[in-house]
């Protein structure tokens, strides 16, 4: 299984970026998936996660300006930022619970994306 993100880059303050994170491999199914962030010198942080059924969940930071959605055809979680400030700038990090086959039981394991960076300019 591997976890492929994209679109990160460099945005002014007040600019927006969208995330895209794509599973692949032999994938029965994903349940939650998730965005996190590091910054220098700081420990990963939960960004954002979605339910396979569509719950998510927010840090207090980015609600109201952050949106998780998930496309569960394309095993593709996204990451919708508007109003993004400097101290979003960050190397994001996708990850998702995924769900295969082995020997007729189900098996469960986190898998993280390689990170994508942001850059927030003042």
């Amino acid at each position: 299984v591997q976890l492929q993100a994209s679109g990160g880059g460099l945005v002014q303050a007040g600019g927006s970026l969208r995330l895209s994170c794509a599973a692949s491999g032999s994938i029965f199914s994903i349940n939650d998936m998730g965005w996190y962030r590091q910054a220098p010198g700081k420990q990963r942080e939960l960004v954002a996660v979605i339910s396979s059924g569509g719950s998510t969940n927010y840090a207090d930071s980015v609600k109201g300006r952050f949106t998780i959605s998930r496309d569960n055809a394309k095993n593709t979680v996204y990451l919708q930022m508007n109003s993004l400030k400097p101290e979003d700038a960050a190397v994001y990090y996708c990850k998702a619970e995924v769900v295969i086959w082995r020997i007729g039981n189900r098996i469960a394991t986190d898998h993280w994306g390689q990170g994508t960076q942001v850059t927030v300019s003042s």
